[in-house]
């Protein structure tokens, strides 16, 4: 009876002490995200995007960029999610590379500094380095770690695999669509250079299903670059020119996801089976939950015909489709770079490092 005693109030004490924790665990950044939309560099101290719903499923890839000080969250190749981040202080750097996350601890607490609140870690080095929820005062002022609004921070823990693909970057490391990335991810999801190259001028549509055999489907139709991109298990399989009747009216941004066929399995084509699209809420765009496509936002996009019956077979419940008016291709005229080169320098003739 008295080792039950004891075990009940041993155990009282333990969820009290957790409860009084998680009670006077701080919490940093805006408490839920801005529209969608909103440009990466728009965002104040401690505001972050998350729209998960734009790909449901997929590889997740997260890139850090020290210049920006931003945090850019891809799955399936598409922009899901970015905040304002703070990096490693002078003197405690953020290092650059391409790491993998080796542990996830929601109620992490440091061994090295006073034993300081390090909620939501996913860790990277084995000498400590992580994301996790931290300050966000505008600036660099970590010891190292990526410091993430809390609530950001919350939804790409429980969003991520252990393992994921995280790329650190700044100008001096990295190409710019790299350090800047946008809405494609720029490095395929095991860290190497993705082939973003743009289309040339008498080249209509790109295929290359080879490229990801499997795996989720994701599309993407820009009306400011006038494309429609196809992204498989975080590769892009393909890309087109489209063309938009009265391109200057905005589309707004919606996604949707394919949801179950049109018309009976008998009736249906065998290379292009028919889906119902519904219309996903996300930040900014609440209303659009069950919303079937604007037919007349649809009717002003036109496609090689071609390109549609390549991708139409790929296409099946659960297949996203996003429409936006932002632009979605690289803007610069970089030449190819490493990214990162973990070989020593070579000396010259003379000794110096080359």
């Amino acid at each position: 009876m008295n080792r039950l005693v004891l075990f009940v109030a041993t155990t009282v004490l333990m969820t009290m002490s957790a409860i009084a924790m998680a009670e006077q665990m701080p919490f940093w950044g805006a408490t839920q995200p801005v529209p969608f939309e909103t440009p990466p560099n728009l965002l104040q101290k401690g505001e972050f995007t998350w729209a998960s719903e734009v790909a449901p499923s997929g590889p997740i890839l997260v890139v850090v960029s020290l210049d920006e000080q931003r945090a850019y969250v891809y799955r399936n190749n598409i922009l899901i999610g970015a905040a304002m981040v703070s990096t490693g202080k002078p003197g405690h750097e953020t290092p650059t590379g391409v790491f993998n996350t080796l542990l996830k601890d929601k109620d992490h607490h440091s061994s090295l500094y006073n034993s300081a609140a390090m909620p939501y870690t996913q860790k990277l080095t084995n000498d400590g380095v992580a994301l996790h929820a931290g300050g966000i005062p505008g600036y660099p002022e970590s010891h190292g770690c990526v410091h993430l609004p809390s609530e950001f921070a919350r939804l790409l823990f429980d969003a991520a695999p252990k393992g994921m693909t995280v790329v650190i970057a700044d100008r001096k490391s990295a190409p710019d669509s790299i350090d800047h990335p946008a809405m494609l991810a720029p490095v395929n999801p095991d860290g190497t250079l993705s082939d973003l190259s743009r289309l040339a001028p008498n080249e209509p549509y790109r295929w290359e299903p080879e490229k990801s055999p499997d795996g989720p489907v994701s599309v993407l139709i820009s009306r400011y670059d006038s494309r429609i991109l196809v992204m498989r298990n975080g590769m892009e399989i393909g890309r087109a020119k489209i063309t938009v009747t009265d391109p200057e009216v905005p589309f707004g941004t919606h996604v949707y996801v394919a949801q179950q066929s049109l018309v009976p399995a008998e009736q249906q084509a065998a290379d292009a089976p028919l889906y119902k699209w519904v219309g996903m809420a996300m930040p900014g765009h609440m209303d659009d939950r069950g919303l079937a496509p604007d037919p007349d936002t649809m009717q002003r996009i036109h496609m090689p015909a071609a390109f549609l019956s390549l991708a139409s077979p790929l296409f099946a419940p659960g297949t996203t489709l996003m429409i936006t008016d932002s632009p979605v291709l690289e803007s610069t005229t970089n030449v190819s770079l490493k990214i990162f080169d973990t070989l020593p320098p070579v000396p010259d003739s003379s000794g110096n490092s080359l």
